[in-house]
Parts: structure tokens; C-alpha cells; sequence
């Protein structure tokens, strides 16, 4: 099951985390999980549509180009046998200036790129569909660029942004009200920003940030116990209540036979 990794460039650094390609043949009912993750996903569909929706079944289509919010429940994506497209991972911010859009547009949501202001046209997804993987990279590195290099069409106010960085950096573990304080702001104030500019309130994200260090931690062979220590969950239980709630299964049913569709799992560790 090849795929193609490719280094962001100096020109999208800020904006994109991941550009992979992928071609995978698989079991014709195999399901990939999307999990919860702090980055806005972008999948560009090659061959056939990317039959994606929620695990409970709601708002499953057919995508040839789709975005991905910050969400808080797995997505199901139904392979069919054959997976074959590129995958981008965007930062908050390489949301509102590669698809024109804040984070908050697409939280909780599954979208096509049809309402977008930018992202992946039908026309660039047709070139690519007939390239080489270098000359897929080359036009897709080239055509984001055009659109970084756009006037930007509102910036993320400051305060939100440090708030993001905090709960990034403290692994998901800072208390909310106290971050508010140390922002100068309430946490009313805090948390009604910070969900429309991002899709999720703070604590939301931090939940999150939580669970990718452990799926990381996890994905690394650490045993669950102590992965529950290391991501800041009060024990094994409560790891595998969140993984419940967010995943949709334990993470002893991850390594038995869940296949994921994610960002790299070594960069959540890192934060």
C-alpha cells in the first residue's frame, strides 16, 4: 500500500502540516476511521469519489475534493478496494488563506470544495489525476502558493491565537479559566471567540490535544496505563471512555483492526 510523502514548502510553512499521497489496495469493505484532530483535513480524490461521512452514517456522499473541520467524532471512509488521492493537512490558518474560509466554517462538518473560495478546483484535480506523483506535487505545492500569496482575507486575532498555542503546548492539560485570566479576558469571552473562529471551544481542543498525544504514545507501544498518565487522563478508564467518545472504540480495539486516515501521529507527540 504506497505512500508518497512530501515536504512542505518554505512558502506554505505555517499554513500546511502534511502533503501525502496515497495509492492503497485494500479489502473491498475495508473502512478507515478519520479521528479527531487539531488540523483542517483536505483530501483531492483520484479514479472514484471518496465515499466518506460520520460513523453514525449521517452526511455520507461521494466527494471528489473535500475539507474536513475540527471535530470531535470519527468519520468513516468506505474504501471499496482501492484508495488513491493526496491528503493536506492545514494549520487554522492555512484554513482561512488556502480555502478562504476560518476553521469554524467547516467544524463538525464533512464539505465539498464546490462552496469554497479556494482549495482544489475540478480542473487542477483533473491535471492531477493524469500526472506523475513529482509533477501531482509540483502543481499542487505551486497552485496553494498562488493562493497563500493572496491578500489575506482576515487574520486570526491575537489573543486566539495565543490561547491555541497555550493548549497545544500544555498537551491539552491547562485549565481553561485560568488560561482566560492570563489572556486578560473572561472565560465567556474565550470561549464563544475561540469556537467561532476554530468550530470548537477551547476545552474541546484540548480534549483533543489529549487524545492525539495518546494515540501517538499508543501508536509508539507504550501500554495504555501509562499512556492514561502521560496525556493527562485521570486513569486507563477514563483513556478509554474519551477514546469511546471520540474514536468511537478503545485503543485495544485500535491495534487489533481499526485502520486510520490521519496527520502523523509522531508530530502530535511533538505538539
Amino acid at each position: 500500500m504506497p505512500s508518497f510523502e512530501h515536504r512542505v514548502p518554505a512558502s506554505l510553512t505555517g499554513l500546511v502540516a502534511g502533503i501525502e499521497g496515497y495509492d492503497f489496495r485494500l479489502p473491498a469493505d475495508a473502512v478507515h476511521h478519520g479521528l479527531p484532530s487539531r488540523r483542517v483535513t483536505v483530501i483531492v480524490a483520484f479514479d472514484e469519489p471518496l465515499d466518506c461521512g460520520w460513523a453514525d452514517g449521517r452526511d455520507r456522499s461521494g466527494y471528489w475534493a473535500l475539507a474536513g473541520g475540527l471535530h470531535t467524532r470519527p468519520a468513516h471512509i468506505h474504501t471499496h478496494g482501492h484508495q488513491h488521492g493526496i491528503q493536506l493537512s492545514l494549520t487554522p490558518l492555512g484554513a482561512r488563506r488556502l480555502l478562504g474560509v476560518p476553521a469554524s466554517a467547516l467544524g463538525g462538518t464533512i464539505a465539498g470544495h464546490e462552496g469554497l473560495p479556494g482549495g482544489v478546483p475540478g480542473w487542477l484535480r483533473d491535471r492531477l489525476q493524469e500526472a506523475s506523483w513529482p509533477e501531482r506535487f509540483r502543481l499542487l505545492d505551486a497552485h496553494l502558493a498562488g493562493l497563500a500569496a493572496r491578500e489575506p482575507g482576515g487574520l486570526i486575532h491575537d489573543d486566539l491565537r495565543r490561547a491555541w498555542a497555550a493548549i497545544v503546548r500544555s498537551g491539552g492539560g491547562i485549565a481553561i479559566a485560568r488560561l482566560a485570566s492570563e489572556l486578560g479576558r473572561s472565560r465567556r469571552w474565550l470561549s464563544g471567540h475561540f469556537a467561532a473562529e476554530f468550530g470548537v471551544s477551547p476545552k474541546e481542543l484540548a480534549r483533543v490535544v489529549r487524545f492525539e498525544r495518546s494515540r501517538a504514545l499508543l501508536g509508539a507501544g507504550r501500554p495504555p496505563a501509562e499512556v492514561a498518565q502521560a496525556s493527562g487522563y485521570a486513569d486507563q478508564p477514563h483513556l478509554n471512555r474519551e477514546w469511546r467518545a471520540l474514536a468511537g472504540f478503545t485503543p485495544t480495539q485500535l491495534a487489533a483492526n481499526f485502520p486510520i486516515v490521519q496527520d502523523d501521529p509522531a508530530g502530535a507527540a511533538r505538539g
